[in-house]
């Protein structure tokens, strides 16, 4: 965050916000040029090519119970603090609990999950 208070994460800009990003270069890439690019980065995701589609499944999410739950607010306040979907971060805190609990107990199957 700034000192404004905005959210400046991924933003690429210079002091006075100016973009850093070279667009005539960025807008002179060929298809070839910008695919070698991504496979040089190592935090690009992969390309998705018509392989991968024919291959991909839709995963339905599961079905959400709404429920009360009371929880200490120094928990409830960190996960507000890594912003939206804080609860979502805690089901995926406590789906990975079930499945590292369950690997560790014989007998003791997680439940079943779609992806």
């Amino acid at each position: 965050m700034s000192a404004r208070g905005k959210n400046t994460a991924g933003r690429s800009s210079n002091a006075r916000g100016r973009s850093r990003t070279d667009w005539k270069r960025v807008a002179a890439l060929t298809d070839r040029g910008l695919e070698r690019a991504l496979a040089d980065d190592p935090d690009a995701a992969p390309l998705l090519d018509a392989e991968w589609f024919a291959t991909a499944r839709l995963v339905d999410p599961l079905e959400k119970e709404r429920i009360t739950i009371r929880l200490d607010k120094d928990i409830l306040d960190f996960f507000r603090r890594l912003g939206p979907r804080y609860q979502t971060r805690i089901n995926s805190v406590l789906r990975a609990f079930v499945v590292q609990t369950s690997r560790k107990r014989k007998g003791v199957h997680p439940p079943a999950h779609n992806d």
